[in-house]
């Protein structure tokens, strides 16, 4: 028996195996360390990573990479040992591993090739208790209606979400024209930060449930561009010039091609100054150019490589894009150390006179981690108060 831990596009990931086949996937957990205690508490009495791994474990590893970047795999031919799970699990699993990339079945879809179709609910729990993440591609499963269901692993349905972007399914947390839920449960949230820490807990307590929700919005592109024309605005003078820009685009949205086609004559009469029309042309030639990724790609892409690729536009900084993971996409562990409101509400909370630094910050949000979106809102509620 053994365990081995393999980088990949979505961080992180493990394997643990034993004679007979695969007795764990592990996937991303918050870093490399954290996926390492998971799949060892998993795998308890197999060999450290330090062990030899059978070849087969290593081509397996090198499928889950490939994967994890967008080169689906099939995973038909891994051997997987189901000793350890309930007889009905195992018939769920067989039947889930001909899920095809890229598409979705529904709990009672898998019921009745069961021939059970009234074991829904009990096709769920087996999905939940999954040893073999994405080689028994639980993400493909969701619940009636085309509502994404459940999901265990680390970030929940966000990496549900990036799991099924990087197949190129359509991404069940990213935000359209329409709207979308918080792809995560941020009531369990709270509560789970609460239990972290008391002194957030009573921020927690005296605020109530927490009321973040996603902003709607058509494109990345759009989003971005929302954002460069309301830097250093009041919200009243920023949503009157965004509406002007809005009526002098064609179309009156927001699009590589309608800001090409707008002169600069008409972005200055809607209110726009020199440095932001100088960001949303060099918005708009990027995009062009294919270098901003849609909500469907972002939704593939870690925290990190969403700030890599969006700070490049003129006029994007670290902090645009973190507002644009926790209210346009839904991330559910972004900490923005810069942000004022933020810092001002950790002081508050902590009953301090100084605002802490950056660095002070991150040390203290590591016991609200996998939710510091949450923890974030909260703070900036006590900033408020």
């Amino acid at each position: 028996m053994g365990y081995a831990l393999f980088e990949t596009a979505l961080g992180w990931m493990g394997v643990a195996w034993n004679d007979a086949g695969v007795t764990a996937v592990q996937l991303p957990e918050a870093d490399r360390d954290a996926t390492e205690r998971r799949l060892a508490e998993r795998a308890r009495s197999a060999s450290p990573p330090s062990a030899r791994r059978p070849a087969w474990v290593g081509r397996l590893a090198e499928k889950l990479a490939k994967h994890a970047r967008g080169e689906p795999q099939s995973f038909d031919d891994v051997p997987l040992d189901t000793r350890g799970v309930p007889p009905f699990h195992a018939e769920v699993y067989r039947v889930a591993r001909s899920i095809p990339a890229g598409t979705t079945r529904a709990y009672g879809e898998i019921a009745s090739a069961l021939g059970k179709p009234g074991a829904a609910r009990a096709v769920g729990q087996a999905m939940a208790k999954n040893p073999f993440p994405v080689v028994v591609p639980c993400h493909r499963v969701t619940a009636a209606g085309g509502k994404p269901g459940g999901f265990s692993a680390y970030g929940g349905l966000v990496t549900k979400d990036r799991l099924l972007a990087v197949e190129g399914a359509p991404a069940l947390g990213a935000p359209s024209s329409a709207g979308r839920a918080l792809p995560y449960d941020a009531a369990e949230a709270s509560r789970r930060l609460a239990a972290a820490d008391a002194k957030l807990r009573r921020v927690i307590e005296r605020v109530g449930p927490p009321r973040l929700t996603l902003e709607p919005t058509d494109s990345t592109v759009a989003a971005l561009a929302k954002a460069i024309v309301y830097q250093q605005l009041n919200g009243k003078a920023a949503k009157t010039i965004h509406d002007r820009l809005l009526a002098a685009l064609p179309g009156q949205r927001v699009t590589a091609s309608s800001l090409d086609a707008t002169s600069d004559e008409a972005l200055r009469a809607a209110g726009i100054s020199r440095s932001k029309a100088l960001a949303l042309r060099d918005l708009a030639a990027r995009a062009g150019r294919r270098e901003v990724p849609s909500f469907a790609a972002l939704a593939a892409m870690d925290d990190e490589a969403i700030v890599d690729v969006l700070t490049r536009v003129r006029g994007v900084g670290r902090w645009t894009v973190e507002m644009l993971l926790i209210f346009r996409l839904g991330r559910p562990d972004v900490l923005p150390l810069g942000d004022y409101g933020v810092r001002k509400g950790f002081a508050a909370a902590y009953r301090r006179e100084e605002l802490p630094t950056p660095a002070e910050l991150a040390r203290a949000g590591q016991r609200w981690a996998p939710f510091r979106s949450v923890a974030s809102w909260y703070l900036w509620r006590a900033a408020e108060a």
